[in-house]
């Protein structure tokens, strides 16, 4: 076992030893990738331990593919767009990973969509990857194990990983939070949408995209107008340098596939030479961080024994009305973690 190798950990049962994992997941091998992923992905506390052990083996391993989120409303084309820019990508010598984050069903928890099952040509190819990955009820239908599956995939030689997500809204701010371009796909009737569409994710969206060019041509051709015209109203005076390019495609022909293509291109090495990519990867790890202390705490409260009496007590006075959740919620911290409780409630 190499140095960087788990070490006294031991694979939880049914999956293979860590070290045959990791080894599985260097090689690029699909099927101890799959495994991999199964068990970075489970919520089952005794995986956790040997999940993080194996992931921190990688890290060394991660971090160098082009990260690229893709959203949009229902039935803009996002699995049909996603497997033309991968099955393009493969032809141009990358290796392609495409997570499908898919909303996800209350009584299973599991995906709904499979698309899988949509990218049939993209998912058998040589050199590619797809995953669908449920969001299990995730505000923003990003899964809560994205990120430890994009290190995987990094790990396993994908310099390319997309990132697909559910729904429109939340989610586009949520795999901003995950990626290095972010692009947002619109329909030809966009120029009707931009009332709907919020500011944030106006403000966030590093490439847009008209789909289906194809079959509304003129209207394609306003939308982008219209697009470009709010854009210059939303991103006057930004200081990032970088100024979204307005594209009209047709996924389904290919048209337009390949300015997209270049559009990636020009974004990764404006983030490169602007130092703008390492400051959005250091703000993502930040933000990682904060929301694996929340997570930590939420599993404190429900499953810490020690807590059942003072959790009992919270939970009634808060159901009934006569606490706060905050200030539940800070009596909490307050019991767990002592002086710096106290703290936080002075501060």
């Amino acid at each position: 076992m190499s140095a960087d190798a788990p070490a006294l950990v031991e694979a939880p049962p049914g999956f293979p030893p860590l070290d045959e994992l990791r080894a599985g997941v260097l090689a690029g091998d699909r099927i101890m990738l799959a495994r991999a992923i199964t068990l970075v992905e489970s919520r089952h506390p005794a995986h956790r331990r040997a999940a993080e052990a194996l992931l921190e083996s990688l890290l060394a391993h991660a971090g160098t593919a082009h990260r690229i989120g893709i959203s949009g409303v229902p039935g803009v084309g996002k699995s049909t767009l996603i497997e033309a820019l991968g099955l393009k990508l493969l032809d141009a010598g990358h290796r392609v990973m495409v997570l499908a984050i898919d909303p996800s069903s209350e009584l299973s928890g599991g995906a709904i969509l499979g698309d899988k099952t949509r990218m049939t040509r993209l998912a058998a190819a040589e050199g590619a990857f797809v995953r669908p990955t449920a969001s299990a009820g995730r505000l923003g239908g990003v899964a809560a194990a994205t990120r430890d599956v994009i290190l995987l995939g990094e790990a396993a030689g994908f310099d390319r990983i997309i990132v697909e997500t559910v729904g429109t809204g939340q989610s586009e701010t949520e795999v901003a939070d995950l990626v290095d371009s972010f692009l947002l796909l619109l329909l030809p009737s966009a120029g009707d949408e931009l009332q709907g569409i919020k500011k944030g994710v106006m403000e966030r969206a590093d490439i847009f995209v008209i789909n289906k060019a194809d079959r509304h041509p003129e209207a394609a051709k306003t939308a982008a107008r219209d697009v470009r015209a709010a854009l210059r109203i939303l991103r006057a005076g930004a200081r990032d340098g970088w100024m979204p390019p307005v594209l009209t495609v047709s996924a389904l022909t290919g048209e337009g596939l390949d300015d997209v293509i270049a559009a990636l291109a020009c974004h990764r090495a404006w983030l490169d030479q602007s130092g703008e990519g390492e400051a959005r990867r250091r703000a993502q790890r930040r933000r990682w961080l904060k929301e694996a202390i929340a997570e930590a705490l939420a599993e404190l409260w429900d499953r810490d024994p020690d807590l059942a009496a003072e959790r009992a007590r919270l939970e009634h006075e808060v159901l009934a009305g006569r606490l706060l959740p905050r200030r539940a919620a800070r009596e909490l911290v307050e019991r767990r973690l002592g002086t710096y409780g106290e703290k936080a409630r002075d501060g």
